[in-house]
Formats: structure tokens, sequence, C-alpha cells
């Protein structure tokens, strides 16, 4: 079922109103994330005859940008984790369909920009369209300034530092030289020093939450996904390069990226529906583990096309396939560690999650100029993915179960404190009583006695 509207953000999100802007920031910005390294693969063949390189080394490029985007703190890095942490701020029940929109950007974009690299670089050369597509990027400030600040306000009352607290002691001092520092002004002050190193770590967790490691579902999904992208972009790094290969036309090769971007244009917001769905919901990592595999089938299908036929149909599935995985790259990560970590969940995990980025195209680069065939690539990123996505089922599998079970002896151990609290509950109030009937036992014997020796001595009147 759909989370309640609580929630430990410390606000309820409003699923709405200006969100809903946000949002379109979001998609503008995540669009150009995602969509400038694989729409840059355009250039691939003219580049590698520019600078008389092999694929390996031309990988690296694009590689670079994946990286750099995932794990840096610049570039377009600052287009996409922004955008995905602003989403969390704005939506809770409409999460998935939030994230669904905002990640279908990335093929809005995409479809737009690969045919118009190749428009580009026939009219201006590789030179003039890097100048030209720099200055499409600025666009992503304007949608930047749709992304306001939402949440609790801040406490306006800052503590006092160590500097404020030396401060005031060495006015004290000058005042009366003679006086001596009590002990208890050097307590405050060391107390003031203490509270600021706490107030620091306090601060650094809050955007480095290394507990994150301790986190079951957080491993699971770390682990599923450093897997997943050793094989997860090379493919779409590498499809045009591959027609251009089998003979097809530039403006064709280019028009693949095209329908890839089309289908997974649709994908997305469909996928965040179902996602969002009652029956989905409670079980997202199951779907984004299907997804996973699903995607890694498409590769190891791929090299059964020869023609541009065959192409179309992989890039079609290919769409389907990525689009979904994208929907819930960062709502399944939200679902495992809340919404008040997730801003130090995607940090971690883009930085750990960058390494393998950074490796996979030129990995598929060598395989390529080792064999000098397309296909040991396509099998390698397919074999790679179909296991990600294996793992992440059956360690999903697992963490529902310890979840389910931890919930029930959770439950168990609430009705024990009941019966404990019910059964004192009971004991406390039956010493209560016995300590009133206790007090109230020495009033009454008294009065038996008085009554007693009346009748004694009514007794021996009668008798005399």
């Amino acid at each position: 079922m759909s989370p309640p509207a609580n929630t430990d953000l410390g606000y309820t999100p409003p699923d709405g109103g200006w969100g809903w802007a946000v949002v379109f920031g979001a998609s503008i910005s995540v669009g150009f994330a995602y969509s400038f390294p694989k729409a840059f693969t355009v250039y691939f063949k003219e580049l590698r005859m520019v600078f008389n390189v092999s694929y390996s080394q031309i990988a690296w490029v694009t590689s670079i940008m994946c990286a750099t985007t995932y794990g840096g703190g610049f570039g377009l890095a600052l287009n996409l984790q922004p955008s995905v942490i602003i989403i969390g701020k704005y939506f809770l029940k409409r999460r998935p369909i939030a994230n669904g929109l905002a990640m279908a950007g990335s093929p809005v974009m995409l479809s737009t920009l690969a045919p118009l690299n190749q428009f580009l670089f026939d009219n201006f050369g590789w030179r003039g369209s890097f100048f030209i597509l720099g200055a499409i990027l600025l666009n992503c400030c304007v949608a930047g300034a749709l992304f306001r600040p939402i949440g609790m306000a801040a406490d306006p009352v800052r503590k006092p530092t160590i500097k404020q607290a030396e401060k005031t002691v060495k006015e004290q001092t000058n005042k009366s030289s003679v006086e001596m520092l009590s002990p208890k002004t050097v307590s405050s002050l060391s107390g003031t020093e203490d509270e600021e190193d706490k107030d620091c770590c306090e601060k650094f967790n809050k955007y480095l939450d290394f507990s994150l490691f301790k986190h079951r579902g957080f491993l699971i999904y770390l682990i599923g996904n450093v897997l997943m992208f050793l094989g997860f972009f090379a493919p779409i790094v590498f499809l045009a390069p591959y027609a251009k290969h089998l003979g097809i036309d530039e403006y064709s090769a280019a028009f693949l990226l095209s329908i890839l971007a089309i289908v997974d244009m649709i994908a997305r917001p469909t996928t965040g529906i179902i996602a969002n769905s009652k029956w989905v919901r409670p079980k997202i990592q199951y779907f984004f583990s299907f997804s996973i595999a699903f995607n890694g089938a498409c590769h190891l299908l791929c090299p059964l096309a020869t023609g541009y036929t065959g192409l179309v149909i992989y890039s079609v599935f290919f769409g389907l396939a990525f689009g979904m995985v994208c929907a819930m790259l960062f709502e399944t990560l939200m679902d495992l560690v809340g919404a008040a970590r997730f801003t130090s969940a995607v940090g971690l995990v883009t930085i750990v999650e960058c390494c393998t980025i950074l490796l996979g195209p030129p990995i598929g680069g060598t395989l390529i100029d080792t064999f000098g065939d397309y296909k040991y690539m396509f099998i390698k990123c397919g074999a790679v993915m179909v296991l990600a996505g294996t793992f992440l089922f059956i360690m999903n599998y697992y963490n529902y179960r310890m979840l389910a079970k931890e919930e029930r002896e959770r439950k168990a151990t609430e009705e024990t404190m009941k019966d404990h609290k019910h059964i004192r509950t009971e004991t406390e109030d039956g010493n209560i009583w016995a300590k009133e009937k206790m007090q109230d036992g020495p009033e009454v014997e008294p009065l038996t006695d008085e009554r007693e020796g009346l009748k004694k001595e009514v007794n021996g009147k009668s008798e005399v």
C-alpha cells in the first residue's frame, strides 16, 4: 500500500502544487545530465579518425563524463543530484510518478540531441558543435531556478562558538586582573567546545552518513548497482558506432538513438505509474530487479540483429528496459533508506558507483578492439546485468523475509510489554487496596472492643 502521509522529514510534503514546477525543472536538468554523454557518441567514428585512437580510448570520453556526473561535485553532477533530491522533498505519495516524469526528460532530450548532433557536425564540425551544445546547456540555469527550498524553518538562534566564549572570558579578565578564572567558567568553556565538536560531527553525518553501511537494504542495493553499471552504459555508447560498422548511414545510425529515446520517454512515466500502484509499491524492489535482468536479456539477444530492422527492434526493447531501470533507480533507494537519509544515501551511492561507470565503456571498447567484433561487448554487458538482476532479486527476497520477521518480533515485544504493564498495574492496584485496608484496620478494632465492653457491663448489671 502507499505510505501514510506522515514522514521522517519533519513536515508533510505537498505532493503537488509548486512540486509540479519542480518536476518540470528536474526533467530538463536530468535530461541534459543523462542525454549529453549518450548523444556525444554520434561523434565517435569521426573523432577516432581525427585523433587516430582506438574504441577503448575514445570510450573513455563518455565514461569519464558519466563517472563525474555520478561521483563528482562539478559539471553535470550539479544537474543530476539536486534534481533527484528535491523531488523527495516535495513528494511522498506520488513520488514514483514524479520521479518517472522527471527521469523522462532524459529520453526527450536524447531524441532531439542525437539527430541535432549529426546536423551540427555536418555543418559546423565537431568544435563548432561543442560550442553550440555548451550554449544550449546553459538553459539548466533556468531549470534550477525552479527548485524552491521547502521544509522546516531553520532555527535562527545560533549556539555560541569557542571564539565568542574566549572573548567573553578575556573581557572579564581585563575588568579585574586580580580575579582568576573560576572552575565554573572553565567547565562552561570546555562544555561549549564539546558541543562545537558534536555539531561538526552531526553536520558531517547529515551529508555523508556512514552508518548507512550497516543498513542491510542499502548494502544490497549498492552491491547490485555497482555490478549493474559495468554493463549499463556501454551498449548505448556503442549502438550508433555498431550501426555504422554494419554499413548503415550516419543519420540512420543516429536515428536508432532517437527510437530508443522515444520508447524510453513513454516507459519512464508509465513505469512510475505502475510502481505507484498498491500491487507493486510494497514489493518495488522485485520490479526493479526484473527490469535490470530484462535489460541484460536485450543485450544478450542484440548480436542476432545483423541488419537495420533487427537494430530497430533491439532499440525498441532496449529503450523499454532502460526506461524501466532509470525510472526506479532512485525511487528504490528512497524506499529502502527513507526520505530523511536519502540525501546522504545518494551521495554515497554515486561516489561508489562512479568507479564501475568509469570502467564499463572502456572494457567494452577493449573487447571490440581485441576481437574486432561488437557481439562480445553486448554479451559481456548482458551477462553482467542478468547477474546483477538475479542477485538483487534473491537478496531482496531475503531482505523482505528479514523485515517481516523483525516486524513480528517487534509486535510480539510490544504485546509482551503491554501484558507486563497490565500485570504490574493490577499488582500496584492490589497493593494500594491492601495498604488502604491496613490503614483502616486500627480505626475499626477500637470500636469493636468498646462494644464488647458495653455488653459485658450490661450483663454484669443484669446479674446483680
